[in-house]
């Protein structure tokens, strides 16, 4: 059967309509297909945003923890340290004279409090008494911080 230019034209339109059709059904599939990546990429970021803060709580808690392990344990040693210096102020004062072991128990007795203010401070207290020594000081503490340091590297060597 030849083609007439009418049954040409038919073809050619139901050929352009179905063509419109397949891409409305792509452009609408594509769309489902944004929306879904859209919420799936909102339910990761809530997701991811909940484990973030709950490992920050957590590292948080645990940062304090050994915090305050850590003050609790300097002001131990500050005191043993202080006892032990005040045991030995009898034999300076055989050794050297009366007048170095009187140095030698101011300087048991300044350690011992030194360790009692540490103890009785927060930690927040004492992270200002820091700063505000930082602020006053900034070479001593700088200084300071470089010897901890220097001394913290030779005991991880060993």
């Amino acid at each position: 059967m030849p083609e007439t230019p009418e049954l040409t034209a038919s073809h050619t339109a139901e050929a352009k309509s179905r063509f419109t059709a397949a891409l409305d059904e792509a452009k609408a599939g594509a769309a489902a297909l944004g929306e879904e990546a859209k919420e799936r990429a909102a339910a990761y970021k809530s997701e991811a945003s909940v484990r973030g803060e709950t490992y920050k709580s957590d590292a948080s808690a645990k940062a304090s923890d050994l915090a305050y392990d850590g003050k609790a344990k300097v002001s131990e040693a500050l005191t043993s340290v202080s006892r032990l210096i005040s045991d030995n102020a009898g034999t300076v004062d055989e050794k050297l004279g009366v007048k170095y072991g009187d140095y030698v128990r101011n300087a048991s007795r300044s350690i011992e409090s030194t360790a009692g203010r540490l103890n009785e401070k927060s930690l927040e207290e004492l992270g200002e008494d820091a700063k505000a020594f930082v602020r006053t000081s900034p070479a001593t503490a700088l200084s300071l911080a470089a010897a901890a340091g220097y001394v913290f590297a030779r005991l991880l060597r060993k």
